[in-house]
């Protein structure tokens, strides 16, 4: 049998792990590195070659998409159909082994799956039941802590009893959801993955049947692994199987939602006489590209190590652009991004990746204004996310209280106590009377249509939104943001939830402050708006105008703009990796400890190896993200990029500001402006009314000269240098 095609184009290291004997293998595969063809073009091997039959072959991978793209491989490959091959996500793999041993699982026969969204439903019945307060105890935050134990293979008996109320509490939801859902007979997707596990652990017979039958097994990002998949692997494999997998370290990005960069580490010596194979040329990016991700990741420590190489030659430099604020950063990236299309380019060809989803905004009003088309890779646009269009409603609801859409939407969120069964009531009520929901509520009131408890609570509602405009009246449009956000229990409703999304979500509404603070009429909304329109309405109607504007679909030619989580696996001739700032990148809540520091690391890896020609590094020295302006320190994976390897973009020529690494000395300038009386960027002066303070950025000239200092007691202020009246310390 001629068996060539499965070693056409391969080099040396890929076709020594397609060709190895049957063994425990580790294929430490790099960025680029052609990992997915390696992995398919094993199990043509082992078929074709060692002989192996389809049925005794289990390939796992962690999303449909790529386990279809691993049968779309393997079967053209092979010439005939594969269909009684299991390969699948690891979910999919335990539905079909609980479908198929229903009984030994101690499930109906017709069980059914609870998704996401049903299982906090069902979450929230369990904690009313108990008559405990969703205040205390969020449903959200009571399904994070259920799934969490299970991905670690956890019943809520082999909880320890804790010893604070709130976990007390929810090891109470846990073992009442468990009672729960035996009764209902279902299982939410973490139950899947347990359940399956427990029935080949704890049933020797089966554990027999499945170790003889799959004698190769093969996992793909194995990197990705929580603690339970790791243990499943184990159990599916025993003393009989060869466990093949194929993963990167360096990679290893999504430890805060279960993943073990210890499953990888320890591979070798979990499975005895496991090898490793390294995948180290890259077919994706430019040598500059790869030398500078090398240096950055050679910093974390305990790596199984690697170097990626090229034979495609070095390559542009990188550039780095040091922008003065989080809009010039902005205004930056599009105009390059014009030019990029100017000079032959796709816009589908370019990414703008950015550590946090709050970033996007200021980039996303700036496409919009220059009629650049661009799509939100993996989530919603910024005036889309569930969490602004709760804040929205809130406002709207102060300028408007006539708006039954707003009001629908945060009647009861917080939860007040306000159910399908009373707002049904209350929309009649409306109907009846030809009023608003907000009219209705002293309609139902005064006529006893609705019992107390709902009664109380609307009136609880009605009095909120009053006391929040009342509040709001005078202030500034960023304060009445920044009040309704906090005072009507959003914020702490976010904060309460637990996992990536909820940081994402408060984040989010702190940088709708941001927005509000940044906000100009005159630019942002058209020019005819009607007179007397309150700078809430205006921002509204920017708000709402910017939500329906149409971004690109999928298959169009539109910027992409996404996560450094959602961009891993992707490529793009253009990147830029924007807001590398300490605190913002790496995240500041993964500055406390090295292991959450080196996650980061490998999260910059990532971004870097995402950019096959071009790689485009940028900064603010001062940002205004969350609702405050804060000086921005540049990050350390800046520093770790050799310094030969890039090339400094000067910022626009009328802003003057230093262009440093951050392990030069703070303050260097570019020339000094006579506007500024000899001050200089870095420098320590005084102010007879705001004290003592560093100069951040200058800008303009003659009388219209303003500098920005930042402030000990203060913050960040700009002042116009002719009044100024600074003293340089």
């Amino acid at each position: 049998m001629d068996v060539s095609h499965l070693l056409d184009n391969l080099n040396d290291n890929q076709r020594q792990a397609v060709t190895a004997p049957a063994a425990h293998r580790l294929v430490l595969a790099g960025a680029g590195s052609g990992k997915t063809s390696v992995l398919t073009r094993r199990i043509g091997w082992l078929i074709q070659v060692e002989q192996a039959s389809v049925h005794s072959i289990l390939a796992v991978t962690f999303t449909n998409k790529a386990a279809a793209e691993m049968r779309q491989r393997i079967e053209p490959m092979l010439g005939y159909p594969i269909g009684a091959m299991w390969v699948g996500t690891f979910h999919g793999i335990a539905h079909r082994l609980l479908r198929m041993h229903w009984e030994e699982a101690g499930l109906p026969r017709n069980f059914q799956i609870l998704d996401s969204d049903d299982q906090k439903r069902l979450v929230r019945r369990v904690i009313q039941s108990l008559e405990l307060d969703e205040k205390r105890w969020p449903p959200k935050l009571a399904q994070w802590y259920i799934n969490g134990h299970k991905e670690e293979g956890r019943r809520s008996h082999h909880v320890a009893p804790p010893q604070d109320p709130q976990n007390q509490g929810l090891l109470q939801i846990y073992k009442q959801y468990e009672e729960t859902v035996e009764r209902l007979g279902v299982v939410d997707f973490a139950e899947l993955l347990l359940r399956a596990h427990e029935l080949v652990r704890d049933n020797p017979e089966l554990q027999q049947h499945y170790q003889r039958r799959f004698q190769h097994i093969l996992v793909d990002e194995f990197q990705d692994t929580n603690s339970l998949q790791y243990a499943w692997i184990r159990v599916l494999a025993g003393d009989r199987s060869k466990v093949f997998v194929v993963g990167d370290d360096d990679q290893s990005i999504y430890g805060w939602r279960g993943a073990k960069i210890e499953n990888i580490q320890n591979f070798n010596r979990d499975f005895d006489g496991a090898e490793t194979i390294r995948l180290e040329q890259n077919y994706r990016s430019t040598g500059n590209i790869l030398n500078a991700a090398n240096a950055v990741i050679s910093r974390n420590s305990g790596r199984l190590g690697k170097e990626l190489w090229t034979d495609s030659g070095d390559g542009e430099a990188i550039d780095l652009y040091a922008a003065w604020n989080e809009q010039d950063e902005a205004q930056f990236v599009v105009d390059r991004i014009k030019a990029w299309v100017e000079t032959g380019g796709r816009r589908d060809e370019v990414a703008i990746l950015y550590r946090s989803n709050a970033q996007s905004r200021v980039f996303e009003e700036r496409l919009i204004a220059a009629a650049v088309p661009y799509r939100v890779y993996g989530g919603h646009r910024f005036f889309e996310r569930q969490e602004i269009k709760d804040a929205l409603a809130y406002l709207r609801l102060i300028e408007n209280d006539q708006d039954d859409t707003a009001f629908e939407r945060v009647v009861n969120l917080p939860a007040r106590g306000i159910g399908n069964s009373s707002l049904e009531k209350l929309r009649a009520a409306g109907r009846a009377h030809s009023c608003s929901l907000w009219r209705a509520v002293a309609v139902c009131a005064e006529n006893n249509l609705l019992a107390a408890r709902a009664n109380t609570a609307l009136a609880a509602f009605v009095g909120l939104i009053a006391s929040l405009r009342d509040a709001c009246h005078g202030l500034p449009l960023h304060e009445q943001v920044e009040h309704v956000i906090e005072k009507s229990g959003l914020l702490t409703h976010y904060q309460n939830e637990k996992g990536d999304k909820a940081e994402a979500r408060v984040e989010n509404l702190k940088e709708l402050v941001s927005a509000a603070r940044n906000f100009d009429p005159d630019e942002d909304v058209v020019a005819e708006r009607p007179e007397g329109m309150t700078p809430l309405a205006e921002f509204l109607s920017h708000a709402a105008l910017e939500a329906g504007e149409q971004q690109g679909g999928q298959w169009e030619d539109c910027v992409q703009m996404m996560t450094l989580h959602s961009a891993k696996g992707l490529e793009f001739p253009l990147v830029f990796l924007v807001g590398l700032e300490e605190g913002l990148f790496p995240h500041q809540n993964s500055m406390q400890d090295a292991g959450g520091l080196e996650e980061e690391r490998r999260l910059a890896y990532v971004g870097m190896t995402r950019s096959m020609q071009k790689l485009v590094l940028s900064h603010a020295e001062s940002r205004r993200l969350y609702g405050k302006e804060s000086p921005g320190i540049p990050s350390r994976f800046i520093d770790e990029v050799p310094a030969e390897l890039m090339q400094e973009i000067r910022p626009r020529a009328q802003v003057s500001q230093p262009l440093y690494r951050p392990s030069q000395a703070r303050g260097r300038s570019l020339e000094d402006n006579t506007a500024f009386g000899g001050i200089a960027l870095g420098k320590m002066v005084s102010h007879a009314k705001f004290g003592d303070g560093i100069v951040m950025a200058l800008e303009g000239s003659g009388p219209n000269a303003r500098v920005q200092v930042n402030f000990n007691d203060v913050g960040n202020k700009w002042l116009v240098m002719q009044y100024a009246n600074l003293t340089e310390l």
